[in-house]
């Protein structure tokens, strides 16, 4: 008799389990920024090279978009459950960089806001941005009421201390970002399920310590001004003495002023501002074409904090708005993942991430366009800057561990089950959000 007939196919061993893919949507999103920025970054490089270095800033920033890749594909694939014990120690790390800054740090725009290494200067707002967000997330998450929804006192009050001594670190750099941090905190307290009442008495708090450290500055700018007439000689104020006199309450009065920008003359103070308009004035809505730039090489910052107006100049008005899409749709997606999460972490994770992102995206664009006083914020991505593309780089692939590790709602109670036993017990709050 002929022997038996057997396939030539392997068993698959029942236990072997295959870890999902990330969400194609978010690498897409993220590839597509870091397109927008190689191209955008060639056009405005014009205001910082001359005709015969133009390759230098481009290979610059696309070896910072290389170093961000790299950074993205590694945390990806990092389980998200890991971050409950990363997320303090880049707490404690970004606290101590922020004070190496304040002691031995490189001085822009009279304050200290990055630390020389030699090959790149690290901004510390960044990591003490994301640090805020994730320390924020990560107690919310520890005092769910397990009885209704909602977050406990002790949860309440220790995101309020997160984001006073955050933003204690931040001030000193910038209001801006102090604004930014707090409004990024407390969207995600409103996600994490804080009561609206709850949240009224912390922003009386809030109030009432930044007024008495803009009292303070202000009384001490005054006081050393007293002391220099008086004694008859110049006396050089620290940077963190007169930002509030002399850099944020002129841009907030510039900012109100009642004259339209475009009877404004242009002078050294309002320069940066007012060719940003003149660059989105000359874009109209299909813009000029990238590399077709007239104002990058009048607008010193075109490369950095008013990549903005470059972008409307060669896209026009569409342009303009398929960027602010992009980030919208980054935040939306993200809201996607956060929906279908079992588990609050992860939820409050993924969108602290994306909200971290896409406000700052925002706050950019507000300032560029004139809806916000002048201030220095990168456009995520896309604006040159090291750090800022190595730490929203760090954001993105946080956002990508979770849409692969996180289980959903539909998965079924073996995936649940693990996935709470690989989380610690105080995380393992359900996902309050309604999403």
């Amino acid at each position: 008799m002929d022997a038996e007939y057997k396939p030539n196919k392997k068993p698959v061993p029942e236990t072997q389990e295959q870890t999902p893919p990330a969400d194609k949507y978010l690498w897409a999103i993220y590839i597509t920024l870091c397109v927008i920025s190689i191209v955008e970054h060639y056009s405005a490089a014009a205001s910082v090279v001359s005709s015969s270095n133009i390759i230098g800033p481009l290979m610059k920033q696309c070896a910072h978009l290389g170093l961000g890749f790299i950074v993205v594909y590694f945390v990806q694939r990092i389980p998200y459950n890991r971050f409950v014990i990363a997320t303090p120690c880049l707490a404690v790390g970004a606290i101590i960089l922020a004070i190496l800054v304040l002691l031995v740090g490189t001085e822009r725009n009279n304050a200290l806001r990055s630390l020389d290494l030699g090959f790149m200067d690290l901004q510390s707002a960044e990591f003490v941005k994301i640090a805020a967000v994730s320390m924020v997330a990560l107690v919310l998450s520890r005092t769910q009421l397990k009885d209704k929804k909602g977050v406990s006192n002790a949860g309440i009050w220790g995101s309020m201390i997160v984001i006073l001594i955050f933003s204690g670190l931040l001030i000193t750099q910038g209001i801006t970002n102090t604004i930014l941090l707090v409004s990024i905190c407390f969207s995600l307290m409103v996600i994490g399920g804080v009561q609206f009442k709850k949240l009224g008495i912390i922003i009386l708090v809030l109030i009432a310590c930044g007024g008495g450290y803009f009292g303070v500055k202000i009384l001490m700018s005054n006081k050393t001004e007293t002391t220099a007439i008086e004694g008859q000689h110049t006396v050089k104020k620290s940077g963190t003495i007169d930002r509030v006199s002399e850099v944020f309450l002129p841009r907030l009065l510039r900012w109100n002023d009642s004259i339209p920008k475009w009877k404004q003359p242009i002078t050294k103070h309002n320069r940066q501002e007012q060719y940003s308009y003149i660059a989105q004035a000359n874009g109209g809505m299909f813009g000029v074409m990238p590399g077709n730039s007239r104002e990058a090489a009048r607008l010193s910052l075109a490369f950095s904090d008013y990549i903005y107006a470059i972008i409307i100049e060669d896209m026009g008005l569409v342009g303009g708005l398929v960027v602010l899409m992009i980030y919208l749709s980054l935040l939306g997606r993200a809201a996607g993942i956060a929906s279908q999460c079992n588990r609050a972490f992860p939820m409050l994770l993924v969108l602290g991430m994306a909200l971290y992102i896409t406000y700052q995206a925002l706050f950019h664009m507000a300032i560029v366009s004139g809806v916000f006083p002048v201030s220095g914020q990168p456009l995520p991505l896309i604006s040159a800057g090291g750090t800022s593309i190595l730490v929203t780089s760090l954001a993105i692939g946080v956002m990508l561990s979770v849409s692969r590790y996180a289980s959903r709602k539909k998965s079924d109670k073996k995936a649940i089950k693990k996935e709470a036993i690989a989380l610690p017990a105080e995380v393992r709050a359900e996902n309050p959000s309604q999403l």
